[in-house]
């Protein structure tokens, strides 16, 4: 992986990974592409995402603090069990536990046969649908974060593990979730960011020991892509919070649905390779 790879893959990262576009496509997709054809991987794919994660620590760092305080006192049962924050940080954590089972049972399919691309053709336009049609019944939703239910958080932790098949979207899987379950776009989006946390941390930091073997990246260049990631990924994650609040997510839907016709048309070309 050249210098300049690592740019253009870094801002691809930043630019999808909040987005519920998929940036596990995306990075596949164009890294395809600057690589004559070899997909960068899932090592180098979960690496970069500590980036876009750290993004999330930083933007969100004074409601991250304070649930994460909520949610230690109320180990010691020092504030109320019904306390609005505490049990965000409780079901941030059960939310987390399906797609650590997830990933760990199915490792090696995600690292390989589900980078299939006609696999990403079909999560990018079937997500797609499933979003237009969240966006649609959550035009009126209303419920927010403190209403919150341990049923709903291991329901959105089952969405967010859906993810684990490039095309998917993390936070659109997660957001569809939220909608359906009556959660206002700006609450579903937001928690969408905190669920994430654990889980891409957790990844980005177990995928740190199969970068030195991978013969596509190595480490000076996945830094750099990590480092642009994060600084593109706040800059997104500022926008989004603002656009959302007064737009519909019909516009991702379309771009969706776009780029899996596209995709197709380079598969069938023979331009992309599915593998």
């Amino acid at each position: 992986m050249s210098w300049f790879e690592a740019i253009v893959l870094g801002i691809v990262q930043g630019l999808t990974e909040f987005l519920p576009i998929s940036s596990s496509a995306h990075v596949s997709i164009v890294g395809q592409l600057l690589f004559d054809g070899s997909d960068p991987g899932a090592a180098f794919t979960a690496v970069t995402q500590l980036g876009t994660e750290t993004a999330v620590l930083v933007y969100f760092w004074r409601d991250i603090a304070r649930i994460v305080s909520r949610w230690w006192l109320s180990l010691f049962r020092k504030v109320d069990e019904d306390d609005p924050d505490a049990r965000v940080g409780w079901l941030v954590i059960l939310g987390s536990v399906p797609i650590v089972v997830l990933g760990l049972l199915f490792q090696d399919a995600i690292d390989t046969g589900l980078r299939n691309l006609w696999i990403t053709v079909a999560m990018l336009a079937g997500v797609g649908l499933v979003l237009l049609a969240a966006d649609h019944v959550g035009a009126r939703n209303t419920r927010t974060l403190d209403r919150l239910t341990w049923r709903d958080g291991l329901l959105l932790g089952l969405c967010q593990a859906a993810a684990l098949i490039p095309g998917v979207s993390r936070s659109g899987a997660t957001i569809s979730g939220g909608l359906f379950l009556g959660y206002d776009r700006p609450t579903a989006t937001r928690y969408a960011f905190l669920l994430a946390v654990p889980a891409v941390f957790g990844s980005g930091l177990y995928k740190l020991k199969d970068i030195p073997g991978d013969p596509n990246v190595a480490w000076g260049p996945t830094i750099l892509a990590t480092v642009i990631a994060f600084g593109v990924g706040y800059a997104v994650i500022a926008w989004l919070i603002r656009y959302i609040s007064t737009h519909s997510f019909r516009p991702f839907v379309w771009y969706r649905l776009g780029l899996a016709a596209v995709v197709a048309g380079l598969l069938l070309s023979g331009v992309l390779s599915p593998m």
